[in-house]
């Protein structure tokens, strides 16, 4: 069916279409198609919207066949593109429907959209460097803290060799994926420098470069931009100032080679 589609096509544009008949002396008269009969070629001129005659000895059919076969091939290099985008508009279209509407991350597993589950944090202080800020005469020694998720793994795990992920969002935040660093009972989303006086928090996450992609108001689909290493990650949405975000955590363990 994409075939005869193509060639509907092609043939729509090319019928269409206008070329130059290459006369000898250097002129062409613009066409929409001509016949060769014995001495003379039939031509069917677009300037005058009639048939028309001219000795074959006065035209260089040579050069206007290689016009005309140019032509035709970019026609048809169009329709392929056309074709292409179609189908490309088509999968996008699928692909977006296949999300479900509430806010939230989701991954396609085994051609089956999969929810992950929202974790919840916790701030935990650096008790040494509260105790090195109590002992200091004055307010310079900064603060540190740990933005962390309860076990040391997560209960949803990737196979894939190439993960892609779906946010919807309820509105229009920051989002990314980090890379978890695992400690005992606990996995570390990003380690928090508070500022002496101030207590402003500066976070250090570990980042995973990435590719975004809007398909539409509020869904985003997301991968990383090389493969994951094995271990431990989070995708997160940045929903306020301070360490406010939704985070929904996931593990990569590759699948075994068969």
């Amino acid at each position: 069916m994409r075939t005869i589609a193509l060639l509907l096509l092609s043939a729509n544009l090319l019928f269409g279409a206008t070329f130059k008949l290459y006369l000898k002396d250097g002129d062409y008269q613009i066409v929409r198609e001509y016949q060769v009969n014995g001495d003379r070629v039939r031509y069917f001129s677009t300037e005058r919207g009639q048939w028309e005659e001219i000795p074959v000895a006065l035209c260089d059919l040579q050069k206007t066949e290689r016009a005309r076969k140019s032509i035709a091939e970019d026609i048809q290099k169009q329709a392929r593109l056309e074709d292409d985008e179609e189908k490309l508009e088509r999968a996008q279209r699928r692909e977006m429907e296949r999300i479900p509407m509430n806010p939230g991350a989701y991954v396609i597993q085994n051609d089956q959209v999969k929810a992950l589950e929202p974790t919840e944090s916790n701030f935990v202080k650096n008790k040494k460097r509260q105790t090195l800020q109590r002992i200091t005469p004055i307010p310079i020694v900064a603060g540190k803290a740990t933005l962390q998720l309860k076990g040391e793994h997560a209960s949803f795990v990737v196979h894939d060799n190439e993960q892609e992920f779906y946010v919807r969002l309820e509105n229009e935040n920051r989002f990314g994926v980090v890379q978890l660093t695992p400690k005992k009972d606990a996995r570390i989303v990003e380690d928090v420098d508070i500022a002496p006086i101030t207590n402003e928090n500066f976070e250090n996450p570990k980042q995973v470069a990435t590719f975004k992609r809007q398909l539409m108001s509020g869904l985003y689909k997301i991968w990383p931009e090389k493969p994951l290493a094995p271990g431990e990650y989070a995708l997160i949405e940045y929903t306020g100032q301070d360490l406010d975000m939704l985070i929904w955590d996931f593990a990569y363990a590759p699948a075994a080679a068969k």
